[in-house]
């Protein structure tokens, strides 16, 4: 009989369903892999992935059939209350002191040589920093994918929810991971249902999860009981985080990186954490899903063969360094490698932001028309007395649909042509003349805006357009890079949330996350401005009620404000050439 695994995996090296003993006497499944006959009998150094979804998912399955072939046990086990394993499942929290169990009950097997690393992306990323606080003395390194500081900034973003990742999430807090029906429903409409506490039971059960999710609108001891914002300096191991500039997790990368890099508990794990951030989403990268085409093609954009990078590789060069001891040069290489979208290029950096940077201000310009046609301008000049500002009109029953950036599924996220979302009459755009010289913006992308509603409470946005010009036989595009948002209430921060007061002028300030780009000669930088994201982000209704319970939507009538007083503008990271 042949089989489309082979070589099929020889008699007693393939454990399934092993039992792992917790500390509350909780038994969590794992399935356990070993490497062929041909290496011996061990022990060797071992490979965990810890997850919430499915130990036996085809992805890691392709993973680990690598891996031992490089002479790593693999061990795959499911989290508390998931799959095979026993016990309630308490999202994010219960990780800690069950992933500590597990590596001192791996360390102690005797198919193992006392060197644990760890695997996954995504929630398996958190599950493999989260524990190591606990500084088992048989985990040597981490390597989490797309994974987070914690889900303040992922569930939440500067206080408003992360709408389609936390209903999505939602849906996956049963027992099994059981999605199928999902994809029958008008994904637009489905999102629209209110009020958000309870918009999903029309497939599940609300979760005291998403509960929280939705109530906690501060960081509290609710967020605060499994972050890492106060456990970098118990860390004594190095991590390698993997990000894309497109992943959804990606902002939290760079606080990950930072925290680890500069507040763990031992020099070695702070000088030799990394960074790797490729062209990638959540779901289109060497680890996703879905493929990035064969010469970098991704959405709108086309990354070059340079884009494209052997997830096993990328694991094998650093823990062959870690837990094998042989030397793969990582340890000689600084700490960051990035993609420099537009160049098409990687490059290596040795912090971030970067040293050199030079902050660059690009003023809002208009005669009152960045919507209506659209004639906006930005320009390093300072906006003039008197200046006309914009209007437009926010209808939390039309949105602005989401198209591009960090959102997290596939269908909607990457590097995506906007020509027909900057179409919309509630869209402003503000756009550079045709750039003379080429100009690298990598780093963190902020922008202050000022503005007034005759709403009490209502949102902004803003997003980080490449314009493109036309070429032979193709049009032009305006690809986003990256993009933000602000509530207004949460304007003087999520602890001290304060309605507005109706036509009043305020000051608003927008974490736009990061990016790495290349605008080259010909092509233009632009800024959108508008109020809503959606289904990315949950829907201002603009009627300042209790955002978990409210159903009544209120039209709201915007102006956006760049003048000698009030000069609305984005700060970008320019790097200068060498």
């Amino acid at each position: 009989m042949t089989s489309q695994y082979e070589p099929l995996i020889e008699p007693g090296r393939l454990m399934i369903n092993i039992p792992v003993p917790m500390r509350d006497g909780v038994n969590l499944s794992a399935d356990i892999w070993l490497p062929d006959s041909s290496q011996g009998d061990g022990p060797w150094p071992v490979l965990l992935l810890r997850t919430i979804y499915d130990n036996q998912e085809a992805r890691y399955m392709g993973w680990t059939r690598e891996f031992i072939k490089r002479g790593y046990v693999v061990v795959a086990q499911d989290c508390r209350g998931r799959g095979d394993s026993g016990g309630e499942w308490e999202p994010y929290v219960c990780e800690y002191e069950d992933g500590f169990d597990t590596h001192e009950w791996i360390g102690e097997q005797d198919w193992c040589d006392g060197n644990v690393g760890t695997f996954g992306l995504s929630y398996p990323g958190f599950t493999q920093t989260l524990p190591a606080a606990l500084r088992s003395s048989y985990l040597k390194a981490v390597a989490p994918i797309a994974s987070q500081q914690d889900n303040y900034g992922h569930h939440r973003v500067n206080g408003v929810i992360h709408h389609s990742v936390s209903l999505t999430f939602l849906n996956m807090l049963g027992h099994s991971m059981q999605s199928e029906s999902l994809k029958h429903y008008d994904q637009m409409e489905f999102f629209k249902g209110l009020p958000i506490d309870t918009a999903m039971e029309v497939i599940t059960p609300t979760h005291p999860y998403y509960k929280g999710v939705v109530e906690h609108e501060q960081y509290d001891e609710w967020w605060d009981s499994y972050s890492l914002r106060n456990k970098y300096g118990e860390m004594e191991v190095p991590s390698l985080f993997i990000t894309g500039w497109f992943d959804s997790l990606s902002h939290e990368n760079f606080k990950l990186f930072n925290g680890w890099s500069k507040n763990a508990r031992t020099e070695d794990a702070r000088k030799k954490t990394k960074l790797i951030v490729g062209p990638w989403s959540h779901q289109v990268s060497p680890w996703g899903r879905v493929p990035i085409g064969e010469n970098g093609e991704y959405q709108d954009r086309a990354f070059g063969k340079g884009a494209l990078w052997d997830i096993i590789d990328m694991h094998t060069h650093w823990y062959d360094q870690r837990l094998k001891g042989l030397d793969t040069g990582i340890d000689d290489e600084p700490p960051i490698k990035l993609f420099v979208m537009g160049a098409n290029e990687w490059r290596y950096e040795h912090e971030w932001p970067l040293a050199r940077t030079e902050w660059l201000k690009f003023y809002l310009h208009s005669n009152g028309d960045a919507a209506d046609s659209g004639d906006g301008w930005l320009s390093t000049s300072l906006p003039a007395y008197g200046e006309t500002p914009d209007g437009f009109t926010y209808d939390p029953a039309d949105p602005v649909p989401s198209w591009g950036a960090q959102y997290q599924s596939f269908d909607l996220c990457g590097p995506r042509d906007r020509t027909e979302i900057e179409k919309r009459s509630d869209v402003l755009t503000f756009t550079t003349e045709t750039l003379t010289a080429d100009i690298e913006v990598t780093g963190p992308i902020s922008a202050t805006i000022w503005a007034s509603s005759d709403a009490v409470d209502t949102d902004f946005t803003a997003a980080l357009i490449a314009v493109e010009p036309a070429g032979d036989g193709t049009k032009g595009k305006a690809i986003i890079l990256c993009e933000g948002i602000v509530r207004a209430r949460f304007r003087n921060g999520t602890d001290n949330p304060e309605m507005m007061a109706p036509g009043e002028v305020y000051e608003f300030e927008f974490d736009m996350w990061d990016t790495s780009n290349l605008f080259k000669a010909g092509h233009r930088i632009r800024i959108e401005i508008s109020s809503s994201n959606f289904p990315r982000y949950n829907r201002n209704l603009n009627s300042g009620n209790p955002v978990a319970t409210d159903t009544d939507i209120v039209i709201a009538n915007q102006t956006i404000y760049h003048d000698s007083t009030h000069t609305s503008h984005i700060t970008l990271p320019v790097i200068p050439s060498h």
